[in-house]
């Protein structure tokens, strides 16, 4: 599992580097520049000397001589911190005046018109060293001076330049990091009152956090985390009062469970307990009931999808089988049970086909409980549009004002037949919506009793 990453870490490397390296860029830049003038400056310098020196050249009868006084040698070379060095050598005469050993470009690669800068090593010292040409007369011959100085001067100042620019960069970048990490402080800090916030919280506290003097960035945040309070304490409600009703309706069940139960022990043969018995059963088969009802509205509520991943549903094959099944249960009520396919190919939805047969049976269920005797249900399925499936009976309807309230849960319409519970309906609203699926109520053939029609989008379909 990869490690988290601290913000306040990722941020201050995400500022201080970039700076970093534009300073040290600009570090380097300015000791080549500098470094480039300074080398001018001191080579300037060697030249003009190099140039003194070829001002002493001079021929005399027609002969080339280099005629300079100890103590002016002595000026020449004096200096506290460099190594001076110099060299005369002509071309009719060869070596003339000087360091012998003083290296320097080939006569041959000279130019009288421009001096020749070259670094060497002279005595163990790197030196700079320039040259140039001279030629006192037409039919004296060239004459080439050359002029070497170690690198102490250069050096120290380069040094100096580099401590100069350098101090400043350095500073620059602390105080900088410096005042990134104070903003980065301050900028974080709405979050850690946030996440202190929260943490102080009872879990039972499920109001919405306040966003006032919060940052536009955290406040986006906050309305995140209310807008998730409010869906959880919806849910926290809407499961709380499904336990209250669910304890509610098995109470009478379980109630009458025990009377019958307290019946049958006072019962002294087993005639006078057969009615007792009766009752019990019956009052057991409605407590199962309902506690099927319960657990299927239960994983029918949204967010059950995520847990039950949907696949491809053949809607024609799903109530096919369906109505075999309830085939039995018609023919003892003297009913007529029907399925009518559709014309094309059969449709096709992606669902949860457990699910999808607990509405279809639910549908049913409602059709043959307040459907009248020996009457017709019958059950369709589309392939429109949009993909359908609709259950009909002959009953005696559902009222318009009552068409939306048959779905809430455990609600029955005044005056009902049957000892239902209240929760079919509901249950195939839940597992409608949970397929993205649209439910309309209608009216039978003939403007006669009920018709319950689901429809799926048809980009859900398989």
């Amino acid at each position: 599992m990869r490690k988290p990453q601290s913000l306040r870490k990722q941020l201050l490397l995400r500022l201080t580097l970039p700076l970093t390296l534009v300073v040290v860029l600009d570090t380097a830049v300015s000791y080549f520049v500098a470094l480039h003038y300074t080398n001018q400056a001191y080579d300037r310098w060697l030249l003009d000397s190099a140039r003194s020196l070829a001002q002493e050249v001079k021929t005399y009868k027609n002969k080339v001589t280099f005629e300079l006084p100890p103590i002016a040698v002595e000026v020449f070379r004096w200096d506290d911190t460099d190594k001076t060095y110099f060299k005369v050598e002509s071309e009719a005469t060869g070596f003339m005046a000087g360091d012998r050993e003083l290296p320097g470009p080939k006569p041959a690669a000279l130019d009288k018109a421009q001096p020749s800068f070259s670094d060497g090593e002279f005595q163990g010292r790197p030196v700079r060293v320039v040259s140039v040409v001279t030629e006192p007369t037409e039919t004296s011959g060239e004459v080439w001076v050359s002029v070497a100085e170690t690198l102490r001067k250069r050096q120290s100042m380069m040094e100096e330049i580099l401590l100069a620019v350098v101090l400043p960069q350095v500073l620059l970048v602390l105080v900088t990091g410096l005042h990134f990490w104070t903003g980065i402080n301050r900028g974080l800090k709405p979050l850690r009152d946030l996440a202190g916030m929260i943490a102080r919280r009872s879990p039972k506290e499920l109001s919405p956090i306040p966003d006032s003097g919060v940052p536009l960035e955290v406040r986006s945040l906050t309305r995140t985390i209310n807008e998730l309070l409010r869906q959880l304490a919806e849910a926290m409600g809407a499961q709380r009062r499904f336990i209250e009703n669910a304890a509610h309706q098995l109470r009478t069940p379980l109630a009458g469970l025990k009377v019958q139960a307290e019946r049958a022990l006072r019962a002294d043969d087993l005639e006078d307990m057969r009615p007792a018995l009766g009752r019990i059963k019956n009052a057991a088969d409605r407590a199962s009931h309902l506690t099927t009802q319960l657990l299927v509205l239960a994983r029918s509520e949204p967010g059950m999808d995520a847990t039950h991943p949907f696949v491809p549903v053949d809607l024609c094959q799903l109530a096919r089988e369906t109505c075999m099944d309830w085939v039995p249960k018609v023919l003892d009520r003297g009913m007529d049970l029907g399925f009518e396919p559709p014309d094309a190919p059969p449709p096709v939805v992606r669902g949860d086909p457990t699910l999808l047969r607990e509405l279809l049976n639910n549908l049913i269920d409602n059709a043959v409980c307040y459907g009248p005797e020996r009457g017709q249900i019958v059950v369709s399925v589309g392939n429109g549009p949009s993909p359908s499936l609709a259950v009909e009976d002959g009953g005696t309807g559902i009222p318009d004002m009552e068409r939306e309230r048959v779905f809430e849960r455990f609600y029955r319409i005044p005056g009902s037949p049957g000892e239902g519970c209240g929760l079919g309906l509901a249950i195939v609203r839940e597992i409608a919506e949970l397929h993205a699926a649209r439910i309309g109520i209608g009216t039978g053939p003939g403007q006669r009793g009920t018709r319950f029609e689901v429809v799926f989008d048809r980009e859900a379909g398989g």
